[in-house]
């Protein structure tokens, strides 16, 4: 429900907002703007002359056109960071004139080589300008959120069915088909459920060490990790929840047991390389080897030391293992036969 306003040129935002698959509930351009690329559209006279009052004419035209949004943010691509456009100020200025919270994310290229920096940026504004804003009207032993899912595909809905049929109550999402009010509220939670470590664990950490939320990693990829992860989080609940999470297993156990049965067959040592961008090999390594696939090759495109020392231990002697390998450097994998390459 907020307007993310890409500050540079057109092509910037298509290209990293326009292209992705994040779902929301809500209608499109009413109370759901998550698919819609708005733009500062930049050209060089802006570059020349500066684009804060272009800026503050859009902001102005957002609140006319979807008068239901509940805020903006100003996300500056790179011509914007060369120049040194004062996003703070004009949205701080323009943040008092519309009465609504204007989130400045100066986070051009998404910055550092892994893009970890980025997400670390991106973490930071929401601790600084959204986060503990606004009071939950109940709390419950049960509260958790939701941390590190964007929704592509409608991930975080298929975690927020199990974890409600499982008893707990998801007070936020973040930040696939989250709102503005889920962010603000969400230091009110009595758990962090995170599912994208790397994007978030920031976040985790400065909500542990603030607010005394613990957090726990989870897997909702294959059955196997699934019913590992759900365990985990029911184990930090009372009877109850413990209860309702093996009621739960026993219900879906057999559906997943009958896919496995129809594809393991065909699929039973066929050999699979993992390639992998912003998802984690270690994630998806449980799913294929629940349909009896071995994983013989496995790399990141962009990754940190940690990634690596937690994906080591789940592969198979002789697996080789590659950092951000060139396409020459693929090729010399032919000779392994691999049947599948799997990526994200």
């Amino acid at each position: 429900d907020m307007v993310h306003i890409s500050h540079g040129p057109v092509g910037c935002g298509q290209y990293s907002w326009g292209s992705r698959r994040n779902f929301a509930n809500g209608t499109l351009g009413i109370d759901n703007f998550t698919a819609m690329q708005i733009t500062s559209d930049f050209h060089e006279t802006d570059i020349v002359f500066g684009g804060d009052k272009k800026l503050a004419v859009i902001m102005r035209e957002i609140t006319e056109m979807f008068p239901l949004a509940k805020g903006i943010s100003v996300q500056s691509e790179c011509p914007v960071g060369l120049i040194g456009d004062d996003i703070e100020a004009v949205s701080k200025k323009m943040s008092k004139e519309l009465g609504m919270p204007v989130v400045p994310v100066r986070c051009e290229g998404f910055r550092g080589v892994s893009q970890s920096l980025g997400h670390h940026i991106a973490n930071d504004a929401i601790r600084d300008f959204v986060m503990g804003r606004a009071e939950l009207a109940e709390t419950g032993p049960y509260d958790v959120n939701i941390i590190g899912d964007y929704n592509i595909g409608g991930d975080a809905w298929a975690s927020r069915i199990l974890l409600e049929e499982m008893g707990l109550r998801v007070i936020a999402q973040w930040s696939g088909d989250g709102s503005l009010n889920e962010l603000e509220v969400a230091h009110k939670a009595k758990l962090n459920l995170i599912h994208c470590h790397r994007s978030m664990n920031y976040m985790v950490d400065h909500m542990e060490k603030a607010y005394g939320i613990p957090w726990l990693e989870y897997n909702f990829f294959g059955p196997t990790k699934t019913y590992e992860s759900l365990r985990k989080i029911a184990a930090l609940f009372d009877e109850t929840i413990q209860e309702n999470c093996e009621k739960m297993i026993a219900k879906y156990k057999p559906v997943m047991d009958a896919v496995i049965r129809k594809y393991r067959p065909r699929l039973e040592n066929k050999t699979v390389m993992l390639m992998i961008g912003g998802l984690r090999s270690r994630h998806t390594i449980g799913a294929y080897e629940d349909l009896g696939m071995d994983i013989v090759a496995s790399g990141y495109e962009f990754a940190h030391k940690d990634d690596y020392e937690k994906m080591l231990p789940m592969l198979e002697e002789g697996a080789i293992v590659m950092d951000d390998p060139t396409a020459y450097e693929l090729e010399e994998l032919r000779e392994m036969n691999i049947d599948l390459v799997g990526s994200g």
